[in-house]
């Protein structure tokens, strides 16, 4: 993964300037986003764990999408990236305390369309103690094109959302 590494070593900096962990929630994906992050050296300081959730019921029974939002929209929807992320934080809780950023990726990355949803759609999200964010994107290229360009999406989602988060106001 060597074009978004620069990305998660900023991520893993931020994270550890505040002592926070993460975790990552992916579909499309299949493990690239986690992949990107422990390919850096440290890694191991912030890093608890990846949970590749391809199939949608695995999207409901781990990271605790809600069955009627999946039903309505499909897998492919901002709202169960949303859902992916901070059930991520919940599943990779250790002794009791979750994680405290998630990442989720999911989205179409080919060869064909996937329950009306075109190739190349995709949707990440990150979840902090402060607040979520979460964007669509439309990635044009092959199937591994439209994942690299997933990973780095969420990885640059995620380095933005955690420089601005106050937690509090103090960390």
């Amino acid at each position: 993964m060597t074009a978004p590494a620069p990305r998660a070593g900023e991520l893993l900096d931020e994270l550890g300037r505040r002592g926070w962990s993460i975790g990552t929630a992916e579909s499309l994906t299949g493990g690239l986003v986690a992949a990107a992050i422990v390919d850096v050296p440290g890694a191991s300081a912030s890093m608890r764990g990846g949970v590749v959730a391809y199939d949608t019921r695995v999207k409901r029974s781990l990271l605790g999408v809600d069955a009627a939002l999946l039903a309505a929209h499909g897998p492919v929807h901002p709202d169960v990236a949303l859902q992916m992320a901070r059930g991520a934080r919940r599943a990779l809780a250790v002794d009791g305390a979750d994680a405290d950023v998630g990442l989720a990726t999911t989205g179409v990355a080919g060869p064909d369309q996937q329950g009306g949803i075109v190739v190349g759609t995709v949707c990440v999200a990150v979840s902090t103690p402060d607040g979520d964010r979460v964007e669509t994107a439309a990635f044009d290229g092959d199937r591994d094109a439209i994942r690299r360009a997933a990973v780095a999406a969420v990885l640059d989602l995620a380095v933005a959302a955690i420089r601005t988060a106050d937690r509090g106001g103090g960390e």
